[in-house]
């Protein structure tokens, strides 16, 4: 049976990476993007902004990666409204709602009433962006009619890093490996993204990652 990934603001360098995971695991993946041209290796490539993305576009998908990011203070609140579109003409269907998220909502305790941004060590500079994605996961848990899973990276998330092939699953807190490190490179997330995809059943859930 064909399978089929769309990921959406798939010009992004977390996106490029799920797709060149998708794409070598055999997946066939349909990226949408703002650009002229297919960055990445998405064996489609349609020119599309999310909001112009309608039920009949995402019909049919397997699953459909979320990768938005937005960090200037005019864009940050399209984190929530292009999460609604997508969860808005995803209602009621089978397709799978993946979303990238970020790691400042994760706990730090085990009550759950510390998050990672809400720690002294928190960079500022951070701060805006880590507000704005937990607004679209409070948001985001509130729905039962999309099958999502909103994947939170470790705090420290490596766009240069090597691809090691291990990681571990996480939940809701920061989680650290055997050398008591919070770190993940871009190209391990995609990897354990795809797992999800291919093998999980986090529905509705939050799930994290950590390198092995």
């Amino acid at each position: 049976m064909k399978k089929n990934i769309a990921v959406v603001a798939a010009d992004g360098r977390v996106a490029r990476k799920v797709i060149t995971e998708a794409v070598g695991r055999g997946w066939d993946v349909t990226a949408f993007g703002r650009r002229d041209h297919n960055t990445g290796d998405a064996q489609t490539y349609i020119r599309r902004d999310i909001f112009d993305l309608s039920a009949e576009d995402l019909a049919g998908f397997d699953a459909v990666v979320d990768a938005f990011g937005a960090h200037t203070p005019e864009t940050l609140p399209l984190h929530s409204t292009t999460l609604k579109h997508l969860l808005d003409i995803l209602s009621g269907s089978e397709t799978r709602l993946v979303v990238v998220g970020g790691a400042g909502s994760l706990y730090v305790n085990p009550e759950h009433t510390l998050q990672v941004y809400q720690t002294p060590d928190f960079p500022d500079a951070f701060l805006p962006t880590a507000l704005a994605q937990i607004k679209t996961l409070d948001e985001i848990r509130e729905r039962d009619d999309v099958r999502w899973t909103f994947i939170s990276p470790a705090a420290d998330f490596q766009a240069d890093g090597e691809r090691s092939g291990a990681y571990v699953l996480g939940g809701e807190e920061l989680t650290f490996n055997e050398r008591g490190e919070s770190v993940i490179s871009y190209a391990d997330f995609a990897l354990g993204l795809v797992d999800e995809i291919e093998g999980g059943d986090h529905i509705c859930q939050r799930i994290s990652f950590v390198r092995k």
